[in-house]
């Protein structure tokens, strides 16, 4: 069973958390799971960014970006090479690091 490290974040875990995650659950499923309450404002069907990830280590063992998904990334706020939808990334099997990126694209959190 992978870990997911997700580095501080000031809203969702200003310590920084390590879980557990299940191969084949997408990073937004495995955080919500345990209780980090990342945005994701269209119920995790890939038609907004703010569940916005930056996987600083663990990238390549993902499943590949679909072209909906790549579309969508280029509306984030702080996109990165390492970007990621954490609705459509499938956790693989190597553990991974991940940065919430501080703004999202809401003027508004959702899911408060």
């Amino acid at each position: 069973m992978p870990t997911i490290r997700i580095l501080p974040h000031p809203q969702y875990c200003p310590q920084g958390a390590q879980v557990q995650a299940n191969v084949g659950d997408s990073i937004c499923e495995a955080l919500l799971e345990h209780g980090i309450a990342i945005e994701h404002a269209c119920e995790m069907s890939c038609a907004c960014t703010t569940c916005h990830v930056i996987v600083r280590e663990g990238f390549d063992s993902l499943n590949q970006a679909e072209e909906t998904e790549e579309d969508l990334l280029d509306r984030a706020w702080g996109l990165q090479a390492q970007s990621r939808l954490s609705c459509q990334a499938i956790v693989g099997t190597q553990n991974l690091v991940l940065e919430i990126p501080r703004y999202s694209i809401n003027h508004a959190r959702e899911n408060a």
